[in-house]
């Protein structure tokens, strides 16, 4: 009797086993692991039944084709489908923790400048990350170097069972796959949209889906249409309406800089005197927001130039180059001004080559004008750009008309690892090896080539004659990039958890005669610079369609966000608003500075959702921008 149990139960083992190895169950197991891994990562409620009855409908749909149809190299092809699922995985986890969205085909068309800051995704990578193509690496040997793998490979190949029954499973596989995409169609939130349907599901989803843009007639797109839906009261007029009238404007666009930065100080030590004196003397918007998309800086400097609003999909630069877009160089280039524009990167970066013919501007000045020269991250320290522009912006001032000139730092970039000898701050040692220690290393740097470009501007006389604007162009710390320590440590900073509308803080500093310093709690956003800009310079708006508005004489904000955020999250006066599936389920966060307590409504959000797509209509729409030398 004891024998036979023995026997009964060594033939039950040697069942599982032989069950276990099938090819489908065996690839099956191992990509549960692998969504749970990616679930973890992106989604902060990790629910298991809920990415088993999700992801896996999905790659069953595929084993079952593999099943019915391959006849030779089945083994060969379920490889090939681990690797491909397994590199979406991983780009979804790695997109997640750069941008803190979940990457779609669209990301594909940016994918070389995605390789150019390869240095900053990398430094987001924790090494557990890589677990998920260890499957990869050791079953590639043991299938195809490997004497038992081979074997093994040779049994799975001679296997045949129930096609017919390959067939009906597929059938029930896509269905499941349908169920989880269909009901969550119209979900608002797109990170909420792809739990819902799971990764993969949605990731199909994105590819067959249509555009859902409507485009709106240009005709119908009108500046009071806008103004009504933005809240503007159109009668207000800013006390400080022309006063910079006739000077120089010089915009200053500084590399990951967040408004917290601003009188630090890291155990007594300050981290931006430079900008701290600059705040001091200077008009400082303190509810002031980023309103950029994938192209990052490039976005930013498009938004700022333009006054409308980021494209649905992809950067700027990459949507909206073919435009002759209505912008502030061309506005002020129209009333007298030379422009140019400043940046030590190569100019097809982020394909600005063609972003600034497309905002006409006169003249850039890139890698070729700024060298190599103390060079790291990009291209030249902000040292050496604001030592050259400086110089140059000089030139322009001495041939008799006024400028506009916009400088883009760049020291300060993610990952922030700056080399030791541009070090002018000593961290604590709590700060040290963090990502928040580099951060504000780095910004300490920027401000102080920022502080040498000052003392340059004063001692050339362009100070004193210019309207100086700073601002951040986006993000440095996104909460979805922190580890444990970064959170205790910007914690200890805020005195408050670091919430959303702290990371999308930046700060605007607006300087020049007669503007008297005063902290504004105004809401704001980059896409307010350009007509607070022409307004202090005396410039009439009158015939550039815009979405942003003069902050001087304002006291209610509508700003829509997009990209960093999910569709339909907007800011205003009162809170910062993301929805769920829907509005009804939205969640509301106090803003970064001032403002009265949580209060966004539906009338806010349905006239955010309507301000987009205008603003979509509307550069959609305008006419291509002349052919080169025409």
């Amino acid at each position: 009797m004891f024998i036979l149990q023995k026997e009964g139960e060594a033939v039950s083992s040697q069942t599982v086993k032989r069950w276990l190895l099938k090819p489908f169950v065996f690839f099956s197991i191992l990509f549960l692991f692998k969504s749970l891994l990616a679930w973890g990562v992106i989604f902060d409620d990790l629910q298991f039944w809920q990415s088993v009855l999700t992801e896996l409908p999905f790659v069953w749909a595929l084993f079952f084709l593999i099943e019915r149809f391959a006849s030779r190299r089945k083994l060969g092809y379920y490889m090939t489908v681990n690797l491909l699922v397994t590199a979406i995985f991983f780009a979804a986890i790695m997109y997640f923790k750069y941008y803190g969205v979940i990457v779609t085909y669209h990301a594909a068309e940016q994918v070389n400048q995605v390789t150019a800051v390869k240095n900053s995704v990398f430094s987001l990578m924790d090494p557990y990350y890589l677990l998920i193509f260890t499957d990869i690496i050791v079953l590639g040997f043991y299938f195809f170097i490997n004497k038992n793998g081979r074997n093994y490979k040779k049994d799975q190949i001679n296997r045949r069972s129930g096609r017919t029954l390959h067939v009906v499973l597929f059938a029930v596989s896509l269905g499941l796959c349908l169920f989880n995409i269909l009901p969550n169609k119209a979900s608002m939130n797109e990170i909420k949209k792809a739990q819902e349907m799971g990764i993969l599901n949605y990731e199909a989803y994105t590819i067959f889906a249509k555009d859902k843009t409507e485009l709106v007639q240009a005709s119908e797109i009108t500046q009071s249409t806008i103004n009504q839906l933005k809240g503007i009261d159109s009668s207000a007029v800013s006390a400080y309406a022309g006063a910079a009238k006739g000077k120089n404007l010089i915009i200053i666009q500084l590399e990951s800089f967040q408004s917290f930065l601003l009188s630090l100080k890291v155990d007594g030590q300050e981290v931006t005197p430079n900008l701290n004196r600059l705040m001091e003397q200077s008009l400082y918007f303190t509810n002031f927001y980023q309103m950029v998309g994938q192209g990052n800086t490039s976005d930013a400097e498009f938004v700022v130039n333009s006054s409308f609003y980021i494209p649905p999909q992809g950067a700027a630069t990459m949507s909206y180059i073919d435009k002759q877009l209505p912008s502030l160089p061309r506005l002020l280039g129209d009333n007298g001004y030379q422009t140019a524009t400043f940046h030590t990167n190569v100019v097809e970066f982020w394909n600005r080559g063609e972003l600034y013919k497309a905002l006409g501007w006169e003249n850039y000045y890139d890698h070729k004008f700024f060298g190599d020269e103390d060079a790291f991250f990009f291209g030249a320290s902000d040292e050496v750009l604001y030592r050259k522009s400086s110089e140059k912006l000089k030139e322009m001032n001495d041939a008799g008309k006024p400028f506009y000139a916009q400088v883009i730092s760049m020291s300060a970039h993610h990952p922030f690892t700056i080399p030791a000898e541009k070090h002018k701050l000593k961290l604590p040692e709590r700060y040290e090896g963090t990502f928040v220690g580099d951060y504000v290393r780095s910004q300490n740097y920027a401000d102080y080539a920022f502080g040498q470009f000052v003392d340059e501007l004063k001692a050339d006389g362009l100070w004193e004659d210019s309207l100086i604007m700073v601002y951040g162009d986006h993000m440095g710390l996104p909460i979805y990039s922190l580890d444990n320590d970064d959170k205790e440590l910007m914690k200890e900073i805020y005195g408050h958890e670091y919430s959303y509308a702290d990371m999308l803080n930046i700060p605007l500093l607006i300087h020049g005669e007669g503007l008297a310093p005063q902290k504004l709690e105004q809401v704001g956003g980059e896409v307010d610079i350009m007509p607070t800009a022409a307004s202090l310079l005396g410039v009439s708006m009158d015939h550039n369609l815009h979405f942003g508005q003069d902050l001087l004489s304002q006291s209610y904000n509508l700003l829509p966000q997009r990209y960093y955020l999910p569709t339909g999250s907007f800011i205003s006066s009162s809170a910062l608003l993301i929805p769920g599936n829907s509005f009804e389920d939205n969640t509301q966060y106090p803003l970064a500075a001032g403002g009265t307590a949580p209060a966004g409504n539906e009338d806010e959000y349905n006239r955010a959702l309507r301000l987009r797509q205008l603003s979509d209509s509307y550069v959609t729409q305008l006419p291509d921008k002349e052919p080169a030398g025409e």
